[in-house]
């Protein structure tokens, strides 16, 4: 991928998942009090020696089945947007999704066409993007049935139906359409969202955020 469409798919994955993205920098800050020679075991033997102990007392199986059940559970029920509930006071902002190049970038031959520091508009370089983002509690049926109803009004190409709270999983199946959710609540956190149902689109070089009753 040349960098100028890196920097073109990084600032368009801004509006779905990366308008939050930040790098973080480490520094050498010296040392500072007492220091110790580290006495515990290495973790990896110590997990290693766990897990011989478990198949030789014939617990491995057991072991396996409950960290199986326990991946199951996640994948069918993430956690839920701490934070976030149904809407009872509509309210609705812009929402400016510039972010500031973290570096050069430039293109196959060199030339640098977006440099460090600079503020870029995802939306100015994308003029053509049109995603419609709502977002939805999955447990609350009439939500649920909202959002899909936006869903066949702006299009499946344009909406993406994103959970922050319920089963994606098993809403896929019973709905026959495709569900997303905010794992760790990032979206919601960078948008500032409290409420839900939410819709984000774009208006001008801006997004339209609302938070609104089903």
């Amino acid at each position: 991928m040349t960098g100028k469409y890196f920097l073109i798919a990084s600032v368009a994955a801004g509006l779905a998942l990366a308008l939050s993205a930040t790098m973080a920098r480490s520094e050498d800050l010296g040392t500072h009090g007492a220091t110790f020679a580290i006495a515990e075991h290495d973790i990896l033997e110590v997990i290693a020696r766990q897990l011989r102990r478990a198949e030789a007392s014939g617990r491995m199986g057991q072991l396996q089945e409950e960290f199986q059940r326990r991946v199951r559970a996640r994948v069918e029920r993430p956690t839920a947007a701490p934070g976030v509930r149904t809407t009872t006071e509509p309210r609705s902002w812009l929402f400016d999704p510039s972010i500031i190049v973290p570096r050069d970038f430039a293109d196959q031959r060199g030339r640098v066409f977006a440099r460090q520091g600079e503020r870029v508009n995802p939306l100015e370089k994308l003029p053509g993007f049109d995603r419609v983002l709502i977002f939805l509690d999955g447990d609350d049926s009439r939500q649920v049935d909202w959002a899909v109803g936006q869903l066949r009004e702006h299009g499946e190409h344009r909406t993406r139906l994103i959970l922050t709270k319920g089963a994606p999983l098993e809403l896929m199946r019973r709905r026959q359409v495709q569900f997303y959710f905010d794992q760790e609540a990032k979206l919601v956190s960078h948008f500032g969202i409290r409420q839900v149902p939410a819709r984000v689109e774009k208006e001008g070089s801006r997004l339209r955020i609302s938070e609104l009753q089903p």
